[in-house]
C-alpha cells in the first residue's frame, strides 16, 4: 500500500485533483467528507460543538450552519484550536478504519486540508501539495463560491502559508491553468504514483518519509 497525503490551501484546487486521482484508481480518503459526517445531527461531535458555541451554529432543522460556524471561528484563532479540538481526533479514528478496509496493493490518497498545520507529512509514504497563488485562491473563492473576499482571506489567512506548505511536498501539482493542464499534470503524478507503488510491492518497502524530504 502506497499512502499518500494530498494538501493544499482553500481554493488551491485540491478536490479537482482527487477526484481525478480517484478516476484513475486511487482510493481517496477525504477529510472534509469525514469531518461533515462526523458533525451530524446526532452526533457526539455535533453535540460537542453547540455546547462550545451555542445553538447559533445550528440551522433550524438541527443541522451545522458551516457558513456561521466558519465566520465565527476563522476570526478567532483560539476558537479554531476549540473547533478541531473536537472534530479532528474523530476525523483521524474514521480515516483509520477506512485505512484498513483498503487492499493491500492501493494507492491510497488522503486529502488533507489542514495537513501542514497539524504536522501530519510523516504518517504518509510522500505528500503531494497542489499549489496557487493566494490571490487566485481568493478570485475562485469569491466567483465560485460566491464567498465575500473578506471571508476569502480570513480563511487563507487561518491556514499554512504557501512557503510552509511548499516545505513538506515531494510532489507539487501547479494549478493555475486551464482543467485541461490540470488533467495533464494528474496524469503524469497518476504515473508516478503507481511507478512508487510497484517499487514498494517488489522491495522491502518504501521506507518512511521525513519532514522536508
Amino acid at each position: 500500500m502506497l499512502k499518500v497525503g494530498l494538501t493544499g490551501g482553500i481554493g488551491s484546487g485540491k478536490s479537482e485533483v482527487a477526484r481525478r486521482l480517484a478516476e484513475r484508481g486511487a482510493i481517496v480518503i477525504d477529510a472534509d467528507k469525514i469531518a461533515r459526517e462526523v458533525v451530524e445531527p446526532g452526533t457526539p461531535g455535533l453535540a460537542e460543538i453547540v455546547q462550545a458555541f451555542g445553538d447559533e451554529v445550528l440551522r433550524p432543522d438541527g443541522t451545522l450552519d458551516r457558513a456561521r460556524l466558519g465566520s465565527i471561528v476563522f476570526a478567532d484563532p483560539e476558537k479554531l484550536k476549540i473547533l478541531n479540538g473536537i472534530v479532528h481526533p474523530k476525523v483521524g479514528a474514521r480515516m483509520a478504519e477506512l485505512e484498513q478496509a483498503a487492499p493491500p496493493d492501493a494507492v491510497v490518497v488522503y486529502d488533507v486540508p489542514l495537513l501542514a498545520e497539524n504536522g501530519l507529512a510523516p504518517l504518509y509514504d510522500l505528500v503531494i501539495v497542489v499549489d496557487a497563488a493566494d490571490e487566485t485562491r481568493i478570485k475562485r473563492l469569491t466567483t465560485l463560491r460566491g464567498m465575500p473576499e473578506q471571508d476569502a482571506r480570513a480563511r487563507i489567512a487561518a491556514q499554512a502559508s504557501r512557503e510552509e506548505r511548499l516545505k513538506i511536498a515531494d510532489i507539487v501539482i501547479e494549478n493555475e491553468g486551464s482543467l485541461e493542464d490540470l488533467d495533464a499534470r494528474v496524469a503524469e503524478v497518476w504515473q508516478e504514483l503507481r511507478a512508487r507503488r510497484d517499487q514498494d510491492n517488489t522491495s522491502s518497502g518504501l521506507s518512511r518519509r521525513t519532514p522536508g524530504r
